[in-house]
Order: C-alpha cells, then sequence, then structure tokens
C-alpha cells in the first residue's frame, strides 16, 4: 500500500508541475491558453484525467503555435532584388524533426531560390551540436566549417551546380538551416548573415 501511495503521490506531483509550468508559459500567451490550462487543472482534481490531458494538450499546442509566431518573426526581410513569400510556422510532429517548433520563409529571384528554416527545442539538436563540435563530423561529407556573423556554421556548396546549404546551431536551441538552389555562395551567406541572432539566441 505504501508503494502505491508513494507512486500515485509521485504521479500527482508529476502532473501537478507539469501543470504550473504551463500556466507559467499560458501567462504569457493570452486568455485561450491559460482558460485550457485552468480547465484542464478542474478536470484533474475531478478525475476527469482524460479530459485534463485533453486540455492540457490543446494549451500545449497553442503555446507551440505561438512559438512558432515568434520564430517566424525573426526571418529576414528579402535582399536587395529579391523577393519573398509570407513566412510560416508549425509545431513539428515526432516524425518531423522529432517534434520541437519550425518557421520557414523562402525567396526568390529570377531562377533563384532560397529557403531559411529555424527550428527549435527538437531533440534532434542534440545530433547537431555533437556534429559542430566535432570538426571531422562536420566536414565528412564536403562541409566547410566556417564563421558567419560571429557563428560557426557548416557551409556545403557545389559551385558547378549552383547549390548547396548552410547550417548554424545556435544557443544549443536552434537550427538555422539556409539552402539554396541556382543562387550564388554569396546569396546563400547572404541570407545566412541577414538573421538576427541575439534576438534568437533569446527568443522564449
Amino acid at each position: 500500500m505504501n508503494r502505491m501511495g508513494n507512486r500515485k503521490s509521485g504521479i500527482s506531483l508529476a502532473v501537478v508541475g507539469f501543470m504550473a509550468a504551463l500556466l507559467l508559459a499560458g501567462a504569457a500567451w493570452g486568455d485561450d491558453v491559460t482558460d485550457s490550462i485552468n480547465e484542464g487543472l478542474q478536470a484533474y482534481q475531478k478525475g476527469e484525467f482524460a479530459g485534463a490531458v485533453e486540455s492540457l494538450n490543446y494549451a500545449s499546442q497553442l503555446i507551440q503555435q505561438k512559438k512558432g509566431e515568434g520564430l517566424a518573426s525573426l526571418l529576414p526581410e528579402p535582399l536587395n532584388g529579391w523577393t519573398a513569400e509570407e513566412a510560416v510556422s508549425q509545431a513539428a510532429t515526432a516524425a518531423m524533426f522529432g517534434g520541437g517548433v519550425t518557421a520557414e520563409r523562402r525567396y526568390s529571384k529570377d531562377s533563384a531560390g532560397v529557403s531559411i528554416q529555424l527550428l527549435a527545442d527538437s531533440p534532434m539538436m542534440q545530433g547537431m551540436i555533437m556534429m559542430f563540435s566535432n570538426p571531422m563530423l562536420a566536414t565528412a561529407d564536403g562541409g566547410k566549417m566556417e564563421r558567419i556573423a560571429g557563428q560557426k556554421a557548416i557551409v556545403k556548396y557545389n559551385a558547378a551546380g549552383q547549390n548547396g546549404d548552410i547550417k548554424i546551431v545556435v544557443a544549443n536551441r536552434f537550427l538555422v538551416t539556409v539552402e539554396g538552389n541556382e543562387v550564388s555562395l554569396e546569396d546563400l551567406k547572404g541570407y545566412a548573415a541577414a538573421i538576427d541572432y541575439q534576438k534568437l539566441a533569446a527568443a522564449p
């Protein structure tokens, strides 16, 4: 009985802790989030666990959406002579990047195309951090380690095909990926340098 009691107590504390964390996050995002969290808390207190999970999952999804919108606002404006589509964001599923939040924007100039993707809080970040800490891994498939706007970057570029990509890890939380087709290396690096990395590192 003691073991069962301790186990239930531990589960209860974990759930309450999760709700408290969501409440703190929700306070910054607005009424829809806090309403859902409060509904989840009330359902939990009544023993309606399925309803509690549903409400908390909904609140969590809303918070992820807000985080995505914040990331999207950090995507840069097009370089001179280029045009850009509207930035889009989404909460990634486990099948996509292992979860987390993504924001992306596409840019074009004549036949040239560039996309910038920001990925936040994904489990796959650990692998990228390991790669950046080991130059041999980073350059194993033709990449080069460089600094762009003060950030460590892995740059891959095919001059013959005029295509390539740049990857940058920011604050051990964010992965910046800049990809380009029929684009010069100068423009590819220009887009990587156009990101405000201080604002990105400080993003919630």
